[in-house]
């Protein structure tokens, strides 16, 4: 292993959406425990990294109107510098991350995080995260919200969208 090799530390933000709604509601309405609405980000080089209805966009960490995460989860280091992630997120927001093709369960923020903490650092994020748009759909409740729940687009306030890649 080559010591003069630069590695940059890797994060993934949590932020619980329904600020702690989903633990109390969930039983009721779902019939199963949910303990979070979970939206994430990744932490690299300084700069928050998130995916939604505008596309991939960026801000200092916590920065957005959520605030601080809920949870930091240490995802490992990556030798990708940061000109490389960059054009690897450009890449991303003119095709397959692209505003227009945010979808809440198939295709959101976590598919996102979930991606470039593999191609960063060949670390899934957490399943419970990913599992998610499963265990709703899940549920006769769930699938009856779907169409309504189909139609948001979740882009937290407070970013830099980084491409809007609209024009693709």
């Amino acid at each position: 292993m080559d010591n003069n090799v630069t590695r940059y530390n890797v994060q993934l933000y949590i932020y619980d959406l329904s600020r702690g709604m989903a633990r109390s509601l969930s039983p009721i309405m779902l019939g199963k425990q949910l303990d979070g609405i979970w939206h994430t980000a990744i932490v690299a080089y300084g700069e928050e990294f998130f995916y939604g209805g505008e596309g991939i966009s960026s801000c200092p960490p916590g920065g957005t109107m959520l605030g601080p995460p809920d949870t930091v989860v240490e995802l490992g280091e990556t030798e990708v510098t940061e000109e490389i992630f960059m054009e690897y997120l450009s890449s991303l927001g003119e095709s397959t991350y692209r505003g227009d093709r945010y979808r809440l369960f198939e295709h959101n923020c976590n598919t996102f995080t979930n991606e470039v903490a593999q191609f960063m650092t060949g670390n899934s994020i957490p399943s419970h995260i990913t599992d998610l748009p499963s265990e709703v759909l899940s549920t006769p409740f769930g699938q009856i919200l779907r169409p309504i729940l189909d139609s948001i687009h979740i882009a937290p306030p407070g970013g830099n969208v980084i491409n809007r890649g609209r024009n693709a």
